[in-house]
C-alpha cells in the first residue's frame, strides 16, 4: 500500500514573463543544474517564435502549443489474474501538462544539426500548429487508449 502523496513543490514564476509554466519548462530543459543556460535557451526560443509568427504574446502561443500536445487519455498496465491489461485512464490536468512539456523537450533534443534554441522553437511552433512529433505522440497515446477501451472496466 502507498503511504501518502508526495508534497507538491512550490515553484516560483520565471523572472521575464512571470509565468509558472515557463519556469517549470526552464527547469525541465536544464541539465546538470545550469539554470542560466536553460533560461537562455528557452528565452531564445521564445524570441525566435516571436520573429517567425509575428506575434507579441509568446505565452499565448506556448499555452496553445501545450494544450495541443496535452494527452487526455493514457494507458496504464494492470495485472488481473496473471494477465497484464493496458487499461485506459484519464490524465489529470497537472500530469497532462508535465507530459506535454516533456514530449516537446524530448523531441526537440532528438533533432539533429541545429542549436537547441532553434530546435525548441521549431517544436513549439509545430505543436502550436497541431503538427510535429509531440502531437503525433499524443495521437498515438489516444489511439492506444481507444483500442484498449474494452479493458476500461478494470479501472479502479
Amino acid at each position: 500500500m502507498r503511504r501518502r502523496r508526495a508534497q507538491e513543490k512550490k515553484i516560483l514564476p520565471d523572472p521575464k514573463y512571470n509565468n509558472k509554466l515557463v519556469a517549470k519548462f526552464i527547469n525541465m530543459v536544464m541539465l546538470k543544474g545550469k539554470k542560466s543556460l536553460a533560461e537562455k535557451i528557452v528565452y531564445g526560443a521564445f524570441e525566435k517564435i516571436k520573429q517567425q509568427l509575428n506575434e507579441q504574446d509568446v505565452i499565448k502561443i506556448f499555452n496553445k502549443a501545450l494544450d495541443n500536445a496535452r494527452p487526455r487519455l493514457e494507458v496504464k498496465p494492470r495485472r488481473v489474474g496473471g494477465a497484464t491489461y493496458q487499461v485506459p485512464v484519464e490524465v489529470r490536468p497537472e500530469r497532462g501538462t508535465s507530459i506535454a512539456l516533456r514530449w516537446i523537450r524530448d523531441y526537440a533534443r532528438q533533432k539533429k544539426g541545429k542549436s537547441m534554441t532553434d530546435k525548441l522553437a521549431e517544436e513549439i511552433i509545430a505543436a502550436y500548429k497541431g503538427e510535429g512529433s509531440a502531437i503525433k505522440k499524443r495521437d498515438d497515446t489516444h489511439k492506444m487508449a481507444e483500442s484498449n477501451k474494452a479493458f476500461a472496466h478494470f479501472r479502479w
